[in-house]
């Protein structure tokens, strides 16, 4: 079992899992990063940095964005890119922002990610996403996951991007259980810790690369992966294989 810290404020009976998907369970760490090293290849960038540091700058451009007036993922994704791409002195236009898009959709689950979620189900915990994108990006996800979830909330739906406070207000009512019910499962600290907790609902941090704990809200559960949520519902851990 790969759980790193426990919180003891766990006493709630969990009946909801809620999860952000891309980074905590798809690989859209992965994903960014190759599609924007591959980028600069083509476009004979005579000094690219790694996949993972153009990804990091690219986040930051996309979450200063999101901060903004609500616009389409795809527009989103369009403009981050664009910035990026002005950077670097990259040549970069619809074709290439499509081309992101494409690249979303076919990005795959991590290793653990349906075990982990099946074994939880079997539970009868309820499973449900709230993440940011476009429902259409999030349709072709859902086939990779091939596990059912009960519902699913995007930022299309809800007009905000998370960290907004509107993104959880709205997961609730679709949930229609009390918070504390609810354990949010997210990679995303920034994104999604603090609203989540603020919103009443357990967190657990997923920090798959064992990175320093930003400042914020102290979450419920640490983990390396996903392999602590079955025992965090109450379900039989997974076995390790």
């Amino acid at each position: 079992m790969a759980q790193v810290t426990e919180n003891p404020r766990t006493s709630a009976k969990t009946e909801v899992a809620t999860f952000d998907c891309y980074g905590t369970l798809v690989d859209w760490e992965g994903g960014v990063g190759s599609f924007l090293y591959d980028l600069a290849l083509r476009n004979n960038d005579p000094d690219p940095p790694p996949g993972v540091e153009l990804r990091e700058r690219w986040e930051r451009i996309q979450f200063e964005i999101i901060q903004g007036p609500y616009r389409p993922y795809k527009q989103v994704l369009a403009e981050s890119l664009g910035a990026l791409c002005a950077e670097r002195g990259w040549d970069c236009g619809a074709a290439e922002s499509e081309a992101f898009v494409r690249s979303m959709r076919s990005w795959q689950p991590f290793p653990d990610t349906h075990p982990a979620l099946t074994r939880a189900r079997e539970q009868g915990i309820r499973l449900v996403i709230i993440s940011n994108t476009d429902r259409d990006i999030i349709e072709h996800t859902l086939r990779h996951l091939r596990v059912p979830f009960d519902d699913v909330v995007t930022a299309e739906d809800c007009g905000a991007y998370k960290p907004s406070p509107a993104v959880f207000e709205r997961a609730l009512d679709h949930v229609g259980v009390p918070p504390e019910r609810i354990l949010h499962v997210a990679f995303g600290f920034e994104y999604d810790n603090g609203p989540a907790k603020r919103a009443g609902m357990r967190t657990a941090w997923v920090n798959r690369h064992v990175r320093p704990q930003p400042l914020g809200e102290e979450p419920d559960h640490t983990w390396r992966d996903l392999w602590g949520l079955p025992e965090a519902v109450g379900a039989d851990p997974v076995p390790l294989r």
